[in-house]
């Protein structure tokens, strides 16, 4: 097979070069030249026509909507983040710092579904097929039945997916993979878009669920150019610090389910093994109530967390830090200029340090009344009284706004034996005597300060 010729195609105009050149000659952007296989003039078939069907102009109203069948991994955190299991002809792709669990996480999940009667393949780039035997024996998966491919050449690894027909494929990592169109090497942003193109067209044309797994930048991005983001149908990130046991999949994206879903593993000898209580991780055991903490019902995609904020007051020099792990830093220093205007507490001389325990990380707004409890608390050295949590949005003028879906997260903390709460009023539900709540008081607030006399009272 003759080798197509190529051309460098700028990124910003779309002006072409022959040879690459620090800058385009179109437009004058300097970095912009990417290598790209140059078309053809012979009416060859294109290489993504099996992608372009032919289809007639349908009323929206009249498609059928038909739910996409789907096929459990036998990981129910996994099963979770996925929107309910593996979807034929579906592309995930899957990224996260290296050594974090990515590969072990596949491999079972491939053993348990070749378990179930699934036709499984595993094609790697980065090990030899003993090295995957030997982590197998390591996490128990005595005799098992997954085929495995050391293959990083694309063509190879398309034609063997044709002949053997998976129903499940991994390919561990597309920045190991190359394609002989491209003179360019593995992990190019040329090459990991062509061949993410080319992995995806025989997804879609075969009906096999293919698994990407990419690796990250130093930034925690996934590394390669952002259309391989929107050329697949789910991207999951793998969270965690790999001192810890504990590991979050995240899903971003998700064309079959619920984005921002959340999925907890614990790293143990035979792998990893899905959390199903979360929230034990991420609140302390303190034997008595200790002063600077406070429990929050955070959600997570559609599940509600228990996290526990701790704040330290300390006194500070004369340029006191504002200082906080797992939380927004400006939205720190926003609180505390709320908590000074409007409930008369100044820690304008003080160090403030907020962290989120357990390495969660918080983003929603739900969380603002918890921390000032907790700053409140460390600052007078007094601690909240023992099953107490809080949640709610503070806004500048000092009101306390709801939350989303207040109710589940109220339930959530009575079902783990939590007795007093501090809501916004939006957030009590109507039916206080229901079986959800029984053991819970729960006390309105609508402004910070009303919220520190209810706590004062307790």
């Amino acid at each position: 097979m003759a080798k197509e010729k190529t051309v460098y195609v700028c990124s910003d105009c779309g002006g072409t070069s022959p040879k690459w050149q620090g800058k385009c000659p179109s437009c004058n952007a300097w970095n912009t030249l990417i290598e790209s296989v140059a078309e053809s003039s012979a009416p060859a078939k294109n290489r993504f026509a099996s992608l372009a069907k032919t289809a007639e102009v349908a009323i929206l109203g009249d498609i059928d909507a038909v739910d996409m069948a789907r096929t459990p991994t036998g990981h129910e955190e996994l099963d979770r983040v996925l929107g309910g299991g593996m979807v034929e002809g579906g592309v995930v792709l899957i990224g996260g710092d290296p050594g974090i669990g990515k590969s072990t996480l596949l491999l079972q999940a491939l053993d348990s579904l070749q378990r179930s009667g699934q036709s499984t393949l595993y094609v790697t780039g980065e090990e030899s097929g003993a090295q995957i035997a030997l982590r197998s024996r390591r996490l128990g998966l005595e005799h098992s039945q997954v085929r495995v491919l050391a293959e990083i050449q694309l063509e190879k690894i398309l034609a063997i997916l044709d002949a053997t027909q998976p129903d499940i494929a991994v390919i561990d990592s597309i920045q190991t993979v190359y394609s002989e169109q491209l003179t360019s090497a593995p992990g190019s942003v040329a090459q990991v878009r062509e061949c993410a193109a080319h992995l995806t067209r025989a997804a879609k044309a075969s009906g096999v669920c293919i698994v990407l797994v990419g690796h990250v930048t130093k930034d925690g991005a996934l590394a390669g150019p952002r259309v391989l983001e929107h050329m697949v149908d789910t991207v999951l990130y793998f969270e965690g610090d790999t001192h810890s046991s504990f590991r979050l999949v995240r899903a971003i994206k998700n064309r079959f389910g619920a984005v921002n879903e959340i999925g907890v593993f614990a790293m143990t000898e035979k792998g990893l093994k899905g959390v199903s209580n979360p929230s034990a991780i991420f609140l302390s055991q303190h034997a008595e109530p200790v002063p600077g903490s406070c429990v929050m019902v955070t959600l997570e995609g559609t599940r509600p967390m228990l996290v526990e904020i701790q704040a330290l007051v300390d006194s500070g020099g004369p340029s006191p830090r504002r200082l906080s792990v797992g939380l927004d830093k400006d939205r720190l220093a926003m609180l505390l200029a709320v908590l000074h205007r409007h409930a008369g507490v100044a820690c304008m001389d003080q160090d403030v340090f907020v962290n989120a325990v357990g390495g969660v990380r918080i983003s929603e707004p739900a969380a603002d009344l918890a921390v000032l409890l907790a700053i409140t608390s460390s600052l007078r050295g007094k601690p909240l009284p023992k099953g107490f949590f809080a949640f709610g949005e503070v806004g500048l003028a000092g009101e306390v706004r709801p939350a989303p879906r207040g109710q589940e997260r109220l339930k959530e903390a009575a079902k783990l034996g939590f007795s007093v709460a501090v809501v916004p009023k939006a957030n009590v539900p109507k039916n206080l005597k229901s079986k959800d709540f029984e053991g819970l008081t729960i006390h309105a607030v609508e402004r910070v300060e009303q919220a520190m006399e209810v706590v004062r009272g307790l």
